[in-house]
This record gives C-alpha cells, structure tokens and sequence, in this order.
C-alpha cells in the first residue's frame, strides 16, 4: 500500500498506546502491532485496534519498520521478540516464508481460503488490504472540460502535456508501466518482460522520459511534489492520492488505466511464544464487518469476499477493485520481481547514471 500510504524507511520506531506515545514493553494484555506509519496506520487504528481492544480489552501497540526483512529475521534468531503480527507487503512474505521466519496461517481459523480474493491468502500471509499503484494529476491544472491526461500514454507525452513528471525510483511498476504506454495491454507486460527484447522495449520507453523526471522514494512525496507544483502529474500510491483530496481539499485526479494492484498482508514471527495472540488478532481483522470498515480511512480495498459485500457504494468509486477501475490493470507479479529484483535494480542504475 505499500509504502502504501506509507512512510517507507522510518529511521526510528515510534509506539503508540491507543494513540499515545510509550515505551513499555507489551505486557500480557498487550499486543505490538507493526505497520507503516501516518494515515494508513490511523485506518488501522480506527478500523481495528480500537474495535480489538473494545472487545477483548487487550491494549493494542503499534510500531513501524523499514521494510527490511532483516529486522523480522533478527527477532527469530534472537528470540527477542518485539512484534506480534507485522503489516507487510507482497515481496517480504513470499522473502520471508522462504527463508523461514514467518509461521504458517491456519486457515481453518480464518474459515478457510476461499473466503479469499485471488492471491490474497498466503502459505505464511493474509492479507489485508488491496492497493494500487496509480498516476494522478491536479484537476484544477487539468480541468475536465479541457485536454487532461485519460491514459498511461498520455503520462509518457510530453508534447501535449508538458512539464515534470515524478515516478518512484526503482525498476519495479515503472517497466510495466512503460509497456503499458507503449501499446502493450496491462494483462501482457509479464510475458513481454519476459523476454530480452521486452525488456529493452520497456527501458526504450522510459529514456523518452528519463530528462523530465523527479524520482521519489518515500510515499509521502509523491503527492507533496504534485502539491507543490514541481510536476504536472506524478505515479503514487492510491491512497495517498484520496488521502490529499480528503484531508489536504487537493482535486487531484486518479488515472485509473494501467493500475498496479497489489495486497498488504499480516503476518507472525516465526517461533513467536504468543503467536496464538497474533493468531487471534489475525482473525478478528479478517471478520468482514471489521475488515470492511478500514476503506472509510483510506481508499484501499478489502481481501475478502464477504468483507466487499460490505463496502460502503460512495466509498467503491475510490477502491482500485471497483469495476470501472479494473478494465486495463494487472497485479503485480511478486514472484516474477523475486526472481529478477537484483538483476533488474543494477540494471535500472546503470540506465539512470547514463
């Protein structure tokens, strides 16, 4: 989300206790639960923290990470254990159920798997939320009744629409979306980029662009640099888009077509003395009347069926799993980026130092 209404690297973790600062450890009617920080730790603590400590009465601690699966591996190696169940994404469940710090789900708590959305329920994951990585522009510089940006085409055409763009600096999501402005449907850009020859098509694409872009790192500067006018339209995370229209009274607009989605998920520690509590905790968030409550924070979307049952109608509008939005969008493929991740970011630093 990743990240994801997200900080990113977060040099110091912050706690909270149901909204105020300690740094007690979790006592036995405590739990720590990690995340990423700013609104999108503020959906989870409306949605369910308050709710869990209403119910079971256990205090709930939030914490953030950098997104370094080392942080997760230390712990198990240690048994200091600081983090009962870690907000994660796609590429460090699938890291860290492979090299074996993360416990197994039991789904037969989670009534089962097919209570899920496709790939939204791990060996060593659930997941929580869906999100997209989108591009976005300012509707009072692009009013709809004049020439606006429609398509991943029009974000690569500097001719009509002149000026800086900002895209998030890695190789990841940008050759997709290179292919995908280049002609090549959303559903295809794996098995072009597959090859060598889609591989040179994609960066091809994106050197058409390379002089007009500022790179951002954290998620939180994708739609600072729109605010401020530095770009005319930049590729961010969805729900830091809503968040600027909602919080901020920004009029940026959401380019729906060639939309990256991809899951969040919760996950254990391996090895964890209370996992049962994480467990627990797990399959409180996955109750569909609680699972569905998260997207009145925050324009992500649910993981289970049922839970999308509930959506609020003014709400799906917001979501990348509303139909309008999904007529050219792809998930994005973790597995094919574990593969070839380290290949890729030398590659694409290479390409940027030329």
């Amino acid at each position: 989300m990743k990240q994801l209404e997200r900080s990113g690297a977060v040099a110091l973790a912050v706690l909270f206790l149901t909204g105020l600062s300690t740094l007690a450890p979790a006592a036995a009617d405590d739990i720590t639960v990690t995340s990423w920080g700013g609104a999108y730790s503020m959906s989870q603590r409306e949605a369910y923290y308050k709710p869990y400590t209403a119910e079971t009465g256990i205090t709930v601690l939030e914490d953030e990470w950098n997104a370094d699966v080392s942080q997760i591996r230390v712990q198990v190696e240690t048994g200091n254990y600081k983090w009962h169940v870690i907000d994660v994404e796609t590429d460090h469940v699938i890291a860290g159920c492979d090299e074996g710090v993360l416990e197994e789900i039991d789904y037969e708590k989670l009534g089962g798997r097919e209570r899920f959305l496709p790939g939204a329920a791990h060996d060593c994951g659930v997941a929580t939320i869906t999100w997209a990585t989108v591009y976005a522009y300012d509707g009072d510089v692009y009013p709809e009744t004049g020439a606006h940006p429609q398509s991943m085409a029009d974000f690569f055409d500097t001719e009509r629409f002149p000026g800086k763009r900002a895209m998030w600096k890695t190789p990841k999501i940008n050759l997709e979306f290179a292919l995908i402005a280049d002609g090549v449907p959303a559903v295809e850009v794996y098995e072009l980029l597959s090859t060598e020859d889609g591989l040179d098509r994609a960066f091809a694409k994106l050197a058409t662009i390379k002089d007009h872009i500022i790179w951002w790192d954290a998620g939180a500067q994708a739609p600072q640099l729109l605010a401020d006018g530095e770009v005319i339209m930049t590729t961010a995370y969805n729900g830091r888009i809503y968040n600027a229209n909602v919080k901020e009274g920004r009029n940026f607009v959401i380019v729906w077509d060639g939309q990256a989605i991809d899951f969040d998920f919760w996950v254990i520690p391996m090895g964890h003395p209370e996992a049962d509590k994480g467990m627990d905790f797990i399959v409180f968030a996955s109750r569909p009347e609680i699972q569905s409550q998260q997207s009145r924070y925050i324009s992500y979307g649910p993981t289970t069926y049922e839970a999308l049952e509930k959506i609020n109608p003014e709400i799906l509008p917001d979501l990348p799993t509303a139909h309008e939005n999904m007529k050219n969008a792809f998930s994005v493929d973790a597995l094919w980026w574990a593969d070839r991740r380290e290949e890729l970011t030398e590659r694409f630093h290479v390409w940027l130092a030329q």
